[in-house]
């Protein structure tokens, strides 16, 4: 009975406990700090020994101006404990009163006592950078390094040369951490990345660019050529990726998976040029079939997507030579499906584009190619209009491949499926789940149609302008580009001046750059530009412009004033980073 009597109170000691920290931290968070001293006070008496809430007491002092009470709270406790973080406490306390000469004296000792015991620096340093006082507590790392050279803080102070604006010494420091511990690079390529983005004259990149090189040219380490190929990569420039890659690839030839990848990469970025090169190397340069399947794979992507109908013959009879040189086994399963879709699509041919998966279907495959297959199978019966089929397998495709991207990305094309179908309320449901997804190509492409439906059914209820809409949309889909052009231009027509007219010439315009007809294309964006300039694609319109400019026509001038406009009135805007990035090379301010 006495055992449960002490136990009982002990729990009600705690619970109330529990909610008095509680109630302090409500209190601090509102700002209402006498009420928050009041408990914190409670709770430091009860727990003296508890740092946080002697740390939170002497901050609610100090936000209520009680400098001469925390002074002395602080140094009753510095006679008790010995602490040394708290003489950077009696410092900050004296600099919250302008009294710099006693907060140096305070701070000063604090250093000393790590003069004194090296140990000391955790707290120290880590109480300076909480007060923000970056001078300090990297001159704390520093004297601690002095003292005991084993310890080692580079990382650290890295990141404080990085806030006090010293960005040689930061890229030194995180270079020399990267190559003693190379477990830490992508952590410290994740740091750079974040000074790399946010620069705002590229004279980070120059620097950390010059490093790398003399790194790379004094050292035969491969690690340096990896970081080099990295920078690089972020700066989209992959043809000097490329050149770090062989070099990776001649010292060290096990695997040329990363030199594929960069190749990847690069077709991604519309690099195609780049992208022949790596995926012609390593043709050249391996016998693993898997690899040289990957690779043809990718050129014959490129290749589809140049394709002119004097071409599409050569181009099927290509598919055919691979997969009789192969065979038609689950190793050469992404050729297939590219051949599949290319039958489909561009021949307009979707029985044999059906056939070729139908066949590939009967090989013993894994879960995840049985999906692939499934996926360009739905995506046929889709174009023929086959909606619930095509939903049928969308829907065992999530359903196989939960929380997987290939699963998101059967997803949204279930939904898109739906907005074909003019079933906007399902479709708006899908595009609202998807807008959160993990994967960002998806999120982003999810909001585009939840944006476009939500906004085009709330100025007109009848849907009457979004059924049209969709109706050019599905034509696109189709690959039926001069009927989704006669669409769209009808839309402008009937529905002049209202909400759907700005996502309609969007539509054209990007329809015309397939086309390559530019002129055109960029009449319809100067309509957004002159007549929606306060819409939600203004800055699609802007930077869709100035790569015309930039990359077709070789007008640098006109494109550098249009990505100069998306960095100054739109930075919220997804094309931010790469406008940003595509204006100093026209600027010219930078080597990379």
């Amino acid at each position: 009975m006495k055992n449960l009597i002490l136990y009982i109170i002990l729990f009600c000691s705690t619970s109330i406990f529990a909610q008095n920290e509680q109630l302090a931290q409500y209190y601090y968070d509102k700002g209402d700090f006498d009420k928050a001293l009041v408990s914190y006070q409670e709770l430091s008496d009860g727990l003296p020994t508890n740092p946080f809430y002697f740390q939170r007491k002497i901050d609610c002092m100090q936000q209520l101006l009680q400098f001469e009470s925390t002074e002395k709270a602080i140094q009753e406790r510095l006679s008790k404990y010995k602490q040394a973080t708290l003489l950077v406490e009696l410092g900050y306390n004296f600099q919250l009163q302008k009294n710099e000469s006693k907060a140096k004296k305070y701070y000063d000792e604090a250093i000393d006592k790590i003069r004194k015991n090296p140990n000391e620096v955790y707290g120290v340093a880590n109480t300076f950078e909480k007060k923000v006082l970056l001078e300090y507590a990297l001159q704390s790392y520093l004297v601690a390094s002095e003292l005991i050279p084993t310890y080692d803080f580079k990382y650290q102070t890295a990141l404080l040369y990085g806030q006090l604006g010293k960005n040689d010494e930061m890229i030194a420091n995180f270079l020399e951490e990267a190559i003693e511990n190379p477990q830490s690079a992508v952590m410290i390529q994740n740091q750079l990345t974040r000074y790399m983005s946010t620069d705002g004259d590229s004279k980070f990149n120059e620097s950390l660019r010059k490093a790398l090189i003399v790194r790379v040219q004094k050292n035969q380490d491969v690690f340096w050529n990896q970081f080099l190929s990295w920078f690089y990569m972020q700066q989209k420039e992959f043809g000097k990726a490329f050149i770090q890659e062989k070099a990776i690839y001649k010292r060290n030839p096990e695997s040329l998976s990363n030199i594929l990848s960069l190749g990847q990469m690069a077709i991604e970025e519309g690099d195609n040029e780049v992208a022949a090169e790596v995926m012609n190397y390593v043709l050249e340069n391996t016998t693993d079939v898997e690899l040289i399947v990957q690779a043809h794979t990718y050129l014959m992507k490129m290749k589809m997507e140049k394709a002119q109908e004097k071409d599409f013959a050569a181009i099927n009879a290509q598919f055919d030579l691979l997969l009789k040189q192969y065979g038609l086994t689950p190793v050469t399963l992404s050729l297939q499906l590219k051949q599949a879709h290319f039958v489909s699509f561009i021949m307009k041919n979707p029985v044999e584009g059906k056939s070729i998966i139908k066949r590939a279907m009967e090989m013993q495959l894994n879960l995840y190619d049985q999906a692939q297959c499934k996926m360009g199978l739905a995506d046929i019966l889709l174009s023929e209009e086959k909606f619930n089929q095509a939903l049928l397998y969308y829907s065992q495709i999530e359903e196989n491949l939960q929380n997987n991207v290939m699963s998101h990305e059967a997803s949204l094309k279930s939904a898109k499926t739906s907005y074909f179908k003019t079933d906007f309320e399902w479709a708006l449901k899908q595009f609202k789940e998807l807008k959160s997804a993990s994967t960002q190509l998806i999120a982003n492409d999810a909001l585009e149609y939840f944006l476009l439906i939500n906004d085009n059914t709330v100025a007109d209820s009848t849907q009457t302008a979004l059924k049209q809409f969709a109706k050019g949309d599905y034509l696109l889909y189709q690959n039926r580009n001069q009927e989704a052009i006669a669409q769209f231009q009808s839309i402008l027509k009937s529905f002049k001046g209202q909400e759907i007219e700005a996502v309609t010439l969007l539509r054209l315009g990007r329809l015309y750059e397939k086309l390559g007809d530019y002129t055109l294309a960029l009449a319809q964006y100067q309509d957004i530009i002159d007549h929606h300039s306060d819409g939600i694609y203004i800055d699609e319109a802007l930077y869709f412009s100035a790569d015309i400019y930039n990359k077709q026509l070789q007008q640098p001038d006109k494109a550098k004033a249009l990505y100069e406009k998306i960095i100054f009135g739109h930075q919220d805007s997804i094309y931010f980073v790469d406008a940003r990035r595509k204006f100093r090379e026209l600027r010219g301010d930078t080597n990379l």
